[in-house]
């Protein structure tokens, strides 16, 4: 690898103060390649293998009573059962359940190193491994280490501190604090180094002699993490609705109209006249029938019984 593609590193003294120039990384480890295959079978072998595979069900034949058939084969009208045992009963065994096994995996020694450089090379590559001086601790101080990591401006995220041999007090100083975690950097697996946010990593750990001096500090500066999107806060009209009683408050008056455009109430509130309908055309009369001649009765005209 090329010193101009080098992957470099911020470089902080001991009590958190940015160096001006920021140091590059040891290309033996950190030559740029992440393999994202080894990576995925280091993960899931470390993830199994803290399975404990404790978990037990009892098959029907380890559960007590269920000796005796429950009630004669035929006659009773109900369907057949052999044992009150069965897993088709409330009480009885369980069909396929969880024995006790291991999960315990194996990996081969070189792809679980791989898998490691892989892992530092995608957090450099990311810009989150700071390089810090050798943190002495006198006595075990869980405020000092909170500082230390709010001068680095990792305080909110998930930090690995790998230090180069044991540090008792720095361990008891930093149990305390639920995102960081401490441990040897010849411990650290690529599980842990993906699991952190951040990486600070003593000098002495990585080799004092093998850390050349890079580029200037800004120049790579850690790009800035997002922040979360916050709830809309309520308006202060809505805030003194709530106060009130949940009563919704007043709405504005609005503006009033010009007069030219303004119209009496009157005329307002009088609905528009809907048009008469034509009256039908009267309808023709049919022709009078002829009327039947009626028949001369027997009895002569003019004279009276």
């Amino acid at each position: 690898m090329s010193d101009a593609a080098a992957l470099e590193a911020l470089a902080y003294a001991a009590d958190g103060t940015r160096r001006p120039r920021a140091v590059r990384l040891p290309a033996e480890t950190f030559d740029g390649a992440v393999h994202q295959a080894v990576l995925h079978q280091a993960v899931t072998t470390y993830l199994a293998n803290q399975r404990q595979g404790t978990a037990k069900t009892k098959t029907r034949s380890f559960v007590t009573g269920g000796n005796q058939k429950p009630w004669r084969q035929k006659g009773t009208g109900r369907a057949r059962q052999g044992s009150i045992r069965s897993p088709l009963w409330p009480g009885g065994g369980t069909m396929f359940g969880p024995l006790p096994r291991d999960y315990r995996r194996g990996i081969p020694r070189k792809v679980r190193r791989l898998a490691l450089r892989s892992a530092l090379n995608a957090r450099a590559r990311e810009q989150a491994i700071s390089v810090i001086a050798p943190l002495a601790f006198e006595e075990p101080k869980t405020r000092r280490v909170a500082e230390l990591l709010g001068k680095l401006g990792i305080d909110d995220r998930t930090v690995l501190v790998l230090t180069e041999a044991v540090n008792p007090n720095l361990l008891l100083s930093a149990r305390n604090l639920q995102n960081v975690a401490v441990m040897r950097y010849r411990d650290a697996s690529a599980y842990d180094v993906l699991r952190a946010d951040a990486l600070v990593i003593e000098e002495p750990a990585l080799g004092a002699g093998s850390l050349a001096a890079g580029s200037e500090a800004s120049a790579i500066a850690p790009a800035p993490r997002p922040k979360k999107a916050k709830a809309p806060k309520p308006a202060p009209e809505a805030k003194q609705g709530k106060a009130a009683g949940g009563k919704k408050s007043a709405a504005k008056p609005k503006a009033a109209a010009p007069k030219a455009a303004a119209k009496p109430k009157a005329e307002a509130k009088k609905p528009a006249a809907k048009p008469k309908a034509a009256a039908p055309a009267p309808k023709a009369k049919a022709p009078a029938k002829e009327t039947k001649k009626s028949k001369p009765s027997g009895k002569k005209p003019g004279k009276k019984e």
